[in-house]
């Protein structure tokens, strides 16, 4: 989920009136389970004497307010103008957080950093899972990976990525026997950047001290805060799994080891404290005492993170991707990442101009057509690093998201018909990927940032470290395994497989937009796994096609192919004309209905 909270208190629209009861709650918990990944958008509008930031605003947030201790509220998804900045995360509270860091003459990134840390203090252990009925945002702890998109007051971008690397002692067939093992367990684990990546970006460009950045979220882990919905709805659906885990069950379970309810008090003491020694030395985790609490860990569970692992872990400073749609320029992240992916899709989608004609049976086709392709195009990617020959590599993602690439596809994309994978020409197997949260944030100079961590799946690789509090990742599931053919007959990806310093190719597609004059417009991300670039894209379209407000454009009914399986899972809220001619032309449609179970 993203909520949002604004320098001023903004000005909410279409806020439903009345309190709430138990079928509210019910309808609330429906809707959420109707949305496959939540989007993070910031919008601005320049005026003449401020900065207007459109926002959309979560299923649950809390009121402005400097109280830790108020409870939830719930309502549906609100438009907010609010003026001077904003921030968009998952948690209100989070979001206030980095508002107050605005105030304080913090800058975006002070802002962000804030509120990320915050949204994995407060949401801890929630995942994404990739399959059609998951729903919650993947973070935890500073235990992740991802990749931050600067844009500064002067136009000037870079991405920051801080993905997970491969333990030095990794290799190509390690998961090949049992592939379970890349999932779940010790050996799943690789190594998180998130913390220096987060430091690095502080050093480049933050403007308060580090530790003020921190501060937040030490408070709440130490002094507690109620269990939110979402991570009350994953606490219950994992009841057994949490009461049966000794370390899980001191944090989540009271007193008579039974799992906490929601908006019960929930400490994390422990994590507090490292939060404390990161706070005063990011090295601490890499280098410290916590790293060593770490590595004996994961070493005393069978894994293969070594010290020298940790400490030798470095961010990357990269450019973005820079792409054109409508005049508008996109920025976007670059390999690890999925942007390639998004621009194609923007750069395909472009010429039909659907503002023209609206959403027809014809443009929706389109669209599913489009994301074959795309997810097509994205098995050719990977660690930009790691590919024998660079210059070819990077030749070839030039011209996957050039204009006369996009020509191609759109010359060879059927109106009427809908063909079997080979078709769209994948070069390796596709790879699904899970779980991500998002933060957008916009200041009233207009830096902005963009920025997509993850945890990948629910409860990570379910190790944790009750000495820190840390749950660690399961990031080495992202990569490829070298196993024989699917019965679609496409080998996995070889520029994926694991390797020692390699990071997993990811789905997530942090990107910021400029007005055709050059100005700041738009922050936007989501979460959801390989569902994330036709999610962003759906989302760009309902604005500047469909002549929808953010608001609109994110709760409408979104469509997602991956390819394999072949088949077309639709939102419900398609009308009826449009299914039906979606099945003649020969999809398999799954539809989501909005009560799922």
């Amino acid at each position: 989920m993203t909520t949002y909270q604004s320098i001023e208190e903004g000005l909410p629209r279409n806020r439903p009136n009345g309190s709430e009861n138990d079928d509210d709650k019910i309808g609330l918990l429906s809707h959420i389970k109707r949305r496959k990944q939540f989007l993070s958008v910031v919008k601005v509008v320049i005026g003449v004497a401020c900065i207007f930031a459109i926002l959309w605003f979560s299923l649950i947030f809390f009121n402005p307010s400097d109280e830790i201790e108020n409870d939830f509220e719930w309502a549906d998804p609100n438009l907010i103008i609010a003026k001077t900045g904003a921030v968009a995360s998952e948690v209100a509270n989070c979001s206030q957080f980095g508002v107050d860091v605005l105030k304080e003459g913090g800058n975006a990134v002070d802002a962000a950093i804030t509120t990320h840390i915050c949204v994995g203090t407060v949401n801890a252990f929630a995942a994404v899972q990739s399959d059609r009925y998951s729903l919650l945002s993947s973070r935890d702890n500073y235990n992740r990976g991802g990749f931050m998109l600067v844009r500064l007051p002067n136009g000037f971008a870079e991405v920051i990525d801080f993905r997970e690397v491969a333990p030095r002692a990794a290799y190509q067939d390690m998961f090949k026997q049992e592939p379970l093992k890349a999932k779940v367990g010790p050996l799943s684990i690789a190594v998180p950047g998130e913390l220096r990546g987060l430091k690095l970006a502080h050093e480049r460009h933050g403007k308060l001290p580090w530790k003020r950045l921190l501060e937040p979220s030490i408070r709440i882990a130490r002094e507690g805060f109620p269990i939110p919905l979402e991570l009350y709805v994953t606490m219950k659906m994992y009841l057994y799994k949490i009461e049966h885990n000794k370390e899980l069950c001191d944090i989540f379970c009271d007193e008579n080891g039974k799992l906490k309810k929601l908006g019960d008090i929930m400490y994390r003491t422990n994590y507090s404290k490292s939060l404390e020694k990161v706070a005063e030395d990011v090295n601490e985790f890499y280098e410290g005492s916590i790293a060593e609490s770490i590595v004996n860990t994961i070493q005393s569970r069978g894994g293969i993170i070594t010290r020298e692992d940790l400490s030798a872990y470095k961010p990357t400073i990269r450019e973005p991707l820079i792409g054109h749609y409508q005049g508008r320029k996109i920025i976007t992240s670059p390999e690890p990442g999925s942007g390639t992916i998004l621009l194609f899709l923007l750069n395909v989608l472009e010429e039909y101009k659907f503002h023209e004609t609206g959403r027809t049976a014809l443009n929706v086709q389109r669209m599913a057509e489009a994301f074959k392709y795309a997810i097509a195009r994205r098995t050719e990617l990977g660690d930009p690093a790691f590919f024998k020959n660079i210059t070819a590599h990077k030749e070839r993602i030039n011209e996957i998201i050039s204009k006369e690439y996009a020509a191609r596809i759109r010359a060879n994309l059927s109106d009427t018909h809908t063909f079997v994978p080979s078709h769209y020409d994948p070069e390796y197997a596709t790879l699904e990927d899970h779980g991500t949260t998002h933060i957008s944030v916009v200041d009233s100079d207009e830096m902005a940032v963009s920025m997509t961590a993850t945890l990948n799946h629910f409860w990570g690789s379910q190790v944790m470290d009750p000495n820190t509090g840390i749950l660690f990742n399961d990031q080495m599931d992202d990569f490829a395994i070298p196993v024989p053919p699917s019965i679609e007959r496409f080998w996995p990806a070889p520029h994926n497989f694991v390797a020692p310093g390699k990071k997993p190719m990811s789905s997530t597609s942090p990107t910021i937009i400029e007005r055709p004059d050059g100005r700041f417009e738009m922050a936007v991300g989501a979460s959801g796994g390989t569902r994330i670039m036709s999610a962003v894209t759906q989302t760009l379209l309902n604005i500047y096609e469909f002549n929808m407000n953010v608001l609109e454009a994110i709760d409408y009914p979104r469509l997602y192919h991956p390819l394999l399986p072949n088949e077309l899972f639709v939102e419900s809220g398609f009308s009826f004309d449009i299914l039906e001619r979606l099945i003649k032309i020969g999809h398999v449609l799954q539809v989501i209905s909005e009560r799922m179970e």
